[in-house]
């Protein structure tokens, strides 16, 4: 009879190392957008939400195009920020988020 136990999806990351790699990643990525509150406005972070990190891309997910305009002259200076924070972001992709059509 096997034991069958419950594990919460922490429990899960930590015991699995492709999982534990996974949750690495999300959190670095969360820390990556917290870093950039005190350079971007309030009312633009609220627009952007952190997206997975393959390689040196870090992709940021936005809630439209203004939001993607508007970052897109902020580039220099939040790739700029990062590397002040230690991390080597070569690019940043920025991917507007589809609402649902109704």
């Amino acid at each position: 009879m096997k034991n069958h136990r419950s594990l919460s999806a922490l429990q899960a990351a930590h015991e699995s190392p492709a999982l534990a790699h996974l949750a690495q990643l999300a959190a670095e990525s969360r820390a990556r957008l917290q870093s950039l509150e005190g350079l971007l406005p309030r009312t633009l972070m609220k627009s952007i939400q952190a997206g997975p990190i393959e390689g040196g891309t870090w992709c940021l997910i936005l809630e439209n195009n203004a939001v993607a305009a508007k970052l897109r002259q902020l580039m220099p200076a939040v790739q700029a920020h990062l590397r002040t924070k230690g991390w080597e972001v070569t690019s940043i992709r920025l991917k507007v988020q589809m609402s649902p059509s109704l």
